[in-house]
């Protein structure tokens, strides 16, 4: 058996794999090569989905259906629900062994894997690659919302951009077709996800003072991890227009009212996550709520998800997106 594992220059995260793959095989010969992948182009030419990508006699065993080749990070969920940046030693010994990596149990919604792959880019993260300046440019806009609660006009993104010997209107179009952000028809930031330039139902006061509108209820709770900093949610829920209020300090977060759930949700077809989920994930004040809004709107595949899993999937999304490595 040949195993390739195809990473970005510098991964962080090869070592884990090849570590991994190494127990995974027990003992077993195989020939496992690295090579590196610098451009999209190369990324198509392999069919790499993120770094690190692992093949099997040339074939990804852990592709998710309509990922895009890409250079960006990869992340992998495993049968808990949890993300890593590499295949769990039980997923890798079952493509090993020619067994697929685990899918959805019979009858368990198809939202974890469908829903919050798409609020993390099918499994690759939201945090963008360094290379070609958009990591530098992404960051920028953050920091710029975070500041400020508005989105950045594009002369403020040149510096950053420049670092990569562009203009900030040609990163803005590639972090756009990534679905990093989204523009709108005059180039304009119109979301930078957690955040919307425009008013959502979800609000989040900082510890700064700031205030800014967030995309949906996951982005809202990914907020604290991503900036370090303590915030409170404002939401409603959207059956009756009841406030949700979840104050998140140093790390642990209260809710109020003290029953109110997250519906991660999506609707099908192809598209970036602002259109096909992001008013699909909205706080609720109770399970039986969110119950009653989903016979609603049959359209919106999902479920309930805990308290404590909703702020494990926000910190997961966007807990990385400001470092600097």
């Amino acid at each position: 058996m040949r195993i390739t594992i195809l990473t970005v220059p510098n991964c962080p995260n090869v070592p884990l794999v090849r570590e991994r793959i190494t127990t995974a095989l027990g003992g077993r010969t195989a020939q496992v090569e690295l090579i590196e992948v610098r451009d999209e182009a190369e990324a198509a030419r392999w069919g790499m989905t993120g770094s690190p990508t692992v093949l099997l006699d040339g074939t990804d065993p852990f592709a998710i259906a309509g990922a895009p080749e890409s250079v960006s990070c990869r992340l992998y969920r495993d049968t808990d629900g949890r993300t890593d940046g590499a295949p769990s030693v039980q997923a890798l010994r079952q493509a090993l062994s020619g067994v697929s990596a685990p899918q959805a149990a019979a009858g368990q919604e198809c939202c974890d894997a469908d829903v919050l792959d798409l609020v993390g880019r099918a499994g690759r993260g939201r945090r963008a690659p360094a290379e070609r300046g958009l990591r530098a440019v992404q960051q920028a806009v953050l920091r710029h919302f975070a500041a400020t609660g508005h989105a950045p006009q594009t002369s403020v993104l040149e510096a950053a951009a420049a670092q990569a010997d562009r203009t900030a209107a040609e990163v803005l179009a590639e972090l756009d077709r990534e679905d990093f952000l989204a523009l709108d028809g005059a180039g304009r930031i119109r979301v930078a996800y957690p955040f919307s330039a425009t008013r959502t139902r979800h609000r989040v006061r900082l510890n700064t003072g700031v205030e800014v509108w967030s995309m949906c209820a996951i982005d809202a709770l990914g907020i604290s991890a991503m900036l370090g900093q303590d915030v409170v949610i404002a939401s409603s829920d959207p059956v009756d227009g009841r406030p949700v209020t979840v104050t998140c300090t140093g790390g642990t977060t209260v809710w109020e009212p003290a029953a109110a759930v997250v519906f991660v949700g999506r609707r099908d077809g192809v598209g970036p996550a602002a259109t096909l989920c992001c008013d699909a994930l909205n706080f609720f004040t109770s399970h039986a709520s969110a119950e009653q809004w989903q016979q609603e709107h049959p359209e919106v595949r999902g479920q309930v998800v805990s308290q404590a899993r909703a702020v494990e999937i926000g910190e997961e999304t966007f807990g990385l997106l400001l470092c600097e490595d």
